[in-house]
């Protein structure tokens, strides 16, 4: 624990690049949580929860689309503490390789809610 904090104020202190990134990642990963929550849906007995090539959409409970509201938890807060362990072993560099990757999918992410959204 004690690593993270250092590692948190050497970020906040030097690298205004990394430190961008974590509260970017937090915000849309907030912004997330709040859009799948509100989605849910628990009064529908059937909707769209996943897609595939062959075999078109899957349909399933409300319940599956559960797992939205966890990722967004996920990559705002273990992303973050992801980042600060990259960042005490390999640099920052990698560190922002890797938020810039979780940043992705999140924005991946929306799409395909939305897209799930729009079908169900």
């Amino acid at each position: 624990m004690k690593t993270f904090k250092e590692d948190f104020l050497k970020i906040y202190q030097n690298e205004r690049g990394i430190m961008l990134l974590m509260i970017l990642n937090l915000i849309i990963a907030i912004v997330l949580f709040v859009f799948s929550i509100i989605h849910l849906n628990p009064n529908a007995s059937v909707i769209k929860v996943g897609y595939g090539d062959i075999g078109g959409y899957r349909d399933g409970t409300w319940f599956d689309m559960l797992v939205f509201p966890l990722l967004a938890l996920i990559f705002g807060i273990f992303h973050n503490l992801l980042a600060l362990r990259i960042f005490h072993k390999r640099g920052s560099g990698m560190a922002k390789f890797f938020l810039l990757i979780t940043t992705t999918l999140i924005f991946g992410t929306f799409l395909v809610l939305i897209r799930l959204l729009g079908e169900g």
